[in-house]
């Protein structure tokens, strides 16, 4: 076997039973891996009505052809299932070393089936799977469960875990892996702690082979030197990190500031920058398996009431505790970060429920006594202390566990959560870049920037540069880049490695690796199939039509670059429609379907 390890894991969380099984290779050549095969298993085997935290809602951690390999960036895994955020399919990406781990005990994945009666975790060491009790773990956070079981299990191990909101049901809990990495929107780890399941513990001896060495040398020689050579793989992100793209946003008029209220230019951007982030509290920067780039923050509050250690935060966390919540301090932003990362948490989602319940107080709409506290805009005190609320699952966190959406719809104003399918928006307002505004009311896991990041032509310029303020032609580049995105994740390496390489140097060590001789778009006809497939779980499933938020549609930006613009969605989302080959309604023809062999 080459790329892939040929072997799966099933286990029987209610049983207690693990088997071995084949992979499905046919599945394996038409979907690549991670993403596009979990997806595959998953909708072969759940019924797209499933209850996402009943026992029918199955888990797969899967690993993609490239992971555990020599190639750029190749620490990548996905872990699907329905999501409990928004009811779409889940499929989740993270990094860090325990996806490769899982390839070098000799599996490209795991599916998790019912629920057990008792917390457990699963031991894999090699050719060694047991369900161990977990009951002295229940309750732990990220970092306690972590250490219990590296301590326990031996020097090596990698642990992917939940901290107690998971356990609780917080339905935007995430799945933390060497204690910082997260798989971490749609809730995953909420569906982990339905199965009762706390942890997964794996140590591998081997190694992952490649069809044709020579040429995946090449290959991967030639996909290093770009992605060094490029200014902001091998410059801006090892420098500044993610949070780079603070002043660059916001410098077009597309950082949302105060719940998407008051525009898209925040006068303190560079107070929760990149730049600022070196300056006051880096330590060291830090990578993935494999990676070439290192765009990981490793920092430190030294002092002061936010004084603290962890990782991060990335650019879309900072932006959701920073200028959403009308916040420039950088200190505090930090803090909520890590708890975020201790507690199991989605600081996107967290960070812009808090700013959604902020403009609710500020309305009238939500009391100090519902909150425990008053809750303006701008207090970085009360956004931390909300999020370390969330994360011990205690008073208005409670609340705030359930997202967004949930919250303003109690509150009577649905029209106050930034979210799409349930899901909340990431930091670039649709109305400054039009793109955006069609990869987020498109996605097919809700509100979403990484499932098709125009934000590249339309800002950084990568591959082309785009205007962001015009529609003509976002569609069709939308569908190149979702293809593309699909194909990416599903691969086994991390998507940033498109900042500076494309779908030549992809596929090239794709292919050398598995020993395939398709063409730069075959593999790229994969990433269309997976969309498809996910698109037609969603459509199963009763997923709401592809909106945006009302603010974004019918609110003007008040100022900046983009000011007096509304994000034009009706004439993208038709020649998207189009170049997808859908219905006017967005539902797959049977001809696309048949064309894709689903």
């Amino acid at each position: 076997m080459n790329g892939w390890m040929g072997q799966l894991i099933r286990v029987d969380l209610e049983a207690g039973t693990i088997k071995k099984e084949p992979l499905n290779m046919q599945a394996a050549h038409d979907f690549i891996g991670a993403r596009g095969l979990g997806t595959k298993y998953f909708c072969d085997e759940v019924d797209p009505q499933v209850d996402p935290l009943g026992p029918d809602n199955k888990m797969i951690f899967m690993t993609g052809p490239l992971t555990g390999t020599a190639a750029s960036c190749s620490g990548r895994y996905e872990v699907v299932a329905k999501a409990p955020l928004t009811g779409t399919i889940g499929a989740s990406n993270s990094g860090g070393h325990f996806g490769p781990e899982l390839k070098f005990a000799g599996y490209d994945g795991i599916i998790f089936e019912n629920q057990s009666d008792r917390p457990v975790y699963l031991y894999i060491n090699d050719d060694t799977e047991e369900l161990r009790d977990a009951s002295d773990l229940w309750g732990k956070d990220v970092y306690e469960t972590t250490e219990a079981l590296e301590e326990a299990c031996g020097e090596g191990a990698r642990v992917a875990c939940i901290g107690p909101t998971g356990e609780q049901g917080c339905l935007y809990s995430a799945i933390m892996n060497d204690k910082h990495r997260a798989a971490g929107r749609g809730g995953m780890g909420a569906v982990m702690g339905s199965k009762k399941l706390k942890a997964v513990v794996v140590r591998g001896s081997g190694g992952v082979t490649v069809a044709r060495p020579e040429g995946f040398m090449a290959a991967m020689t030639d996909a290093r030197t770009k992605l060094k050579e490029h200014p902001v793989t091998g410059g801006g992100l090892p420098t500044y990190g993610t949070e780079v793209l603070v002043n660059m946003i916001n410098e077009v008029g597309g950082l949302p500031l105060r719940n998407w209220r008051d525009g898209g230019v925040y006068d303190k951007a560079d107070d929760t920058s990149g730049e600022a982030l070196v300056d006051s509290y880096l330590v060291k920067n830090k990578g993935c398996f494999g990676c070439s780039i290192g765009c990981g923050r490793v920092t430190r509050i030294p002092d002061g009431p936010f004084k603290s250690m962890g990782e991060g935060p990335e650019y879309e966390a900072g932006w959701s505790y920073g200028a959403d919540c009308g916040v420039n301090d950088l200190a505090a932003i930090c803090k909520a970060n890590f708890l975020c990362n201790q507690y199991g948490m989605d600081p996107i989602t967290l960070g812009s429920t808090i700013a959604c319940a902020m403009e609710l107080y500020e309305k009238g709409l939500l009391s100090e006594e519902e909150i425990g506290r008053p809750l303006p805009f701008g207090d970085a005190q009360a956004m931390v202390d909300l999020t370390e609320l969330t994360g011990k699952m205690e008073g208005f966190g409670v609340e705030l566990a359930q997202g967004s959406y949930r919250l303003a719809e109690k509150h009577g104003a649905p029209e106050l959560s930034m979210s799409v399918k349930k899901q909340e928006m990431p930091a670039y307002d649709g109305r400054a870049v039009q793109g955006m505004a069609l990869e987020y009311a498109t996605s097919n896991r809700g509100g979403c920037h990484v499932r098709g990041y125009l934000t590249s032509p339309e800002v950084l310029g990568i591959p082309l540069k785009t205007d962001p303020l015009v529609t003509e032609g976002k569609a069709p580049l939308l569908k190149t880049f979702q293809d593309l995105t699909a194909a990416v994740d599903s691969s086994g390496i991390c998507l940033f490695t498109t900042f500076g390489i494309g779908l030549p140097e992809i596929a090239a060590q794709y292919r050398e690796a598995v020993g395939s001789d398709e063409t730069d778009e075959e593999f790229l006809l994969k990433g269309e199939r997976i969309w498809n497939i996910e698109k037609q779980f969603n459509i199963a499933a009763g997923v709401e039509k592809d909106t945006l938020p009302p603010r974004l549609l019918r609110e003007a930006l008040p100022e900046g670059p983009a000011k007096g613009k509304v994000a034009e969605l009706d004439v993208m989302l038709k020649e998207y429609y189009e170049v997808r080959g859908w219905s006017t309604e967005g539902v797959p023809t049977e001809e696309k379907v048949q064309e894709l062999g689903l």
